[in-house]
């Protein structure tokens, strides 16, 4: 039997994530004060993704995601999850633009592995329930990359930092199978990693033991570790983020630096890239992305504000963007999620479905 292939990324896609409605809100501080079952919480969760899965539909998407309803990060929620992995409250939040992230963060504390029983499986089969076959049901996790941000890894279980690779790479090769298994077809992988390290200003470029370049390769290697046995009707994209915590940013930085390693060496399918302001340079690095190879999905939609953007000049920087890679390689969607956690980012839902509608009706006119 044949199997079908998807042409994910698709022109007009989305990273994931979406603003959570104030019911949401309630009923997660209501389960947090305890007036409420886990239950009862997870019955409002249900009732608000079918309603966006509906709302994705109806603006003209074709891949759908539960808008990370399930979560409150778009990374802590899936890695503490993880064997040898846990959450914890920390003294200080991360520092973004003129704020102080909540305080929480991940740490190791033992040999790292997948939990067969990780809770993402089941969310992802009901998750694709609800869809049916309306749409292609998008599934997020954050990229294997995040394992190695400064403070995670315990350097007494894992002295050697290749080693501590191996354990990352095979842990989300398990993932990537079970995803599979519950009827995953298109998976991406949020890396802001990797992204760092394309900056001067961030704190995952320091490292004892190997330079920013040593440590590029390192997360390229290990990406393409996970995805060795990849299904080949799995398709996998990888988004790059500086930072999206209720409208600010963590850092700044072109992909100059990881480009000729990432673009050209990583084995996905498509890159999600920002690109809807300065921060992330210009189009050059894209030359470094092989012909027929990867495709780019443009974020040049951004969504840390509710001001629209002008269709002409959207379509004028997808022509721009083409002068570094075939224009059939291309696809839009916004920079990043609309809510990278529950706090989400300050534009209102209605601007939020407008963005999301503009860019598949520019999608439209530039592909037909």
């Amino acid at each position: 039997m044949t199997k079908t292939i998807l042409k994910a990324p698709f022109r007009a896609d989305h990273v994931g994530s979406l603003l959570r409605p104030d019911n949401l809100h309630k009923a997660r501080a209501d389960y947090k004060e305890g007036k409420i079952s886990a239950e009862a919480l997870r019955e409002v969760e249900t009732k608000e993704i079918k309603r966006i899965v509906d709302k994705q539909i109806e603006v003209g998407l074709e891949a759908v995601t539960d808008g990370e309803f399930r979560r409150t990060w778009w990374h802590f929620d899936f890695l503490e999850h993880l064997n040898g992995i846990e959450g914890y409250v920390t003294e200080k939040g991360y520092e973004f633009d003129g704020i102080e992230t909540e305080r929480y963060h991940i740490r190791n504390t033992g040999r790292v592995s997948f939990n067969p029983d990780h809770p993402f499986i089941k969310d992802f089969i009901e998750f694709k329930e609800i869809v049916g076959d309306r749409a292609v049901p998008k599934q997020a996790i954050p990229s294997p990359n995040q394992l190695f941000e400064t403070g995670v890894r315990n350097t007494e279980i894992y002295p050697d930092i290749e080693d501590f690779a191996r354990d990352v790479a095979q842990a989300y090769k398990d993932a990537i199978r079970a995803f599979y298994d519950a009827g995953v077809r298109y998976l991406q992988l949020d890396d802001v990693h990797i992204a760092g390290l394309s900056s001067d200003n961030y704190h995952s470029n320091k490292s004892d033991e190997y330079s920013s370049e040593q440590l590029i390769d390192l997360a390229v290697r290990v990406v393409n570790l996970a995805l060795e046995d990849k299904p080949e009707d799995l398709v996998v994209t990888t988004h790059l983020c500086r930072g999206n915590y209720r409208s600010t940013y963590a850092f700044e930085g072109s992909y100059e630096r990881i480009a000729p390693t990432l673009f050209a060496k990583e084995n996905v399918d498509g890159f999600f890239l920002e690109y809807d302001d300065d921060r992330s340079g210009d189009f050059k690095p894209l030359d470094h992305v092989p012909n027929e190879g990867a495709k780019v999905v443009l974020g040049v939609v951004t969504s840390k504000n509710g001001e629209l953007e002008d269709k002409d000049e959207i379509k004028a920087r997808i022509k721009e963007a083409a002068n570094h890679v075939p224009h059939e390689q291309l696809c839009l969607s916004p920079q990043c999620g609309f809510a990278s956690t529950h706090l989400g980012n300050k534009l209102t839902e209605e601007q939020q479905w407008d963005k999301l509608k503009l860019i598949v009706d520019v999608a439209n006119d530039v592909w037909k």
